[in-house]
C-alpha cells in the first residue's frame, strides 16, 4: 500500500497534541486499569477466546498498525469484513453487546495512543481493504493520526457509514486542541448516556 503524502503543518501543534495525549491517555490507563481488568476477565467468562481482539489497520499517511479492542465477537467471526449493523447481529456475544453499547471496547486502544499510534481525537482508522477503495479525495483522512473518538463520532454516527468522511475531512481542516477537548467532552457525555455502538 503506497505512503500518503505528508501534509501541511496542521493548525493544532503536533508536539502539543502529542503531549496532551501522553498525559491524558496515561491518566486514563491507570484510571481505568481495574476496570479493564474486569472487563478482561468477563470476556474470557463469557465465550472461548481471548479477552482481546487485535486487527490491522491503517494510520496516518498509510502506515498500517495493529489496533486493540475487547472481543465484542465470536472467535470465529472473520476477522476482516462488515461490521455488525446492530446489536442483534449473531457474531456479536452476550458481553459484547454490553461492551459496544457502553464503548468499553474501546479502552484498550489507550495502549495505541500512548505508543503513538493512535490520538485520543481523530478519524477512526478504517480497515486496509476499505483504504485500498479510497478516491484520491478521501485519502486526506491520511493527513493526520487516527483518533479512538471523532467529529463523526459526536455528529453524524447514526448517518450511513459511508457519509463519514465529510465529518473527518472536516476535522483534517479545522483541527485544533480546543476542538479536541470539545470533541472529548461530548464524547464523555454519549458514553454516560449509553449512546455506544447499536
Amino acid at each position: 500500500m503506497r505512503q500518503n503524502r505528508r501534509p501541511r503543518q496542521a493548525s493544532a501543534s503536533p508536539l502539543a497534541k502529542r503531549i496532551f495525549d501522553l498525559i491524558l491517555g496515561s491518566l486514563c490507563l491507570v484510571m481505568t486499569a481495574p476496570l479493564m481488568l474486569l472487563v478482561g476477565l468477563v470476556v474470557r467468562l463469557d465465550s472461548p477466546g481471548p479477552a482481546l481482539f487485535r486487527q490491522q489497520r491503517i494510520g496516518r499517511w498509510g502506515r498500517p498498525f495493529m489496533i486493540y479492542k475487547f472481543r465484542t465477537m465470536t472467535v470465529d467471526s472473520p476477522t476482516f469484513g462488515p461490521k455488525p449493523d446492530n446489536l442483534d447481529d449473531e457474531r456479536v456475544t452476550r458481553v459484547g453487546r454490553f461492551l459496544r453499547r457502553s464503548s468499553l471496547d474501546e479502552l484498550p486502544q489507550l495502549i495505541n495512543v500512548l505508543r503513538g499510534e493512535m490520538s485520543l481525537v481523530g478519524p477512526r482508522p478504517d480497515q486496509p481493504f476499505l483504504v485500498e477503495q479510497y478516491e484520491e479525495w478521501q485519502r486526506r483522512r491520511l493527513d493526520v493520526i487516527p483518533g479512538v473518538t471523532g467529529w463523526w463520532q459526536v455528529n453524524g454516527r447514526r448517518q450511513p457509514m459511508h457519509d463519514h468522511v465529510e465529518y473527518d475531512l472536516y476535522y483534517v481542516r479545522n483541527q485544533s486542541m480546543w476542538l479536541d477537548v470539545r470533541i472529548l467532552a461530548r464524547t464523555l457525555s454519549a458514553v454516560w448516556r449509553g449512546d455506544g455502538a447499536r
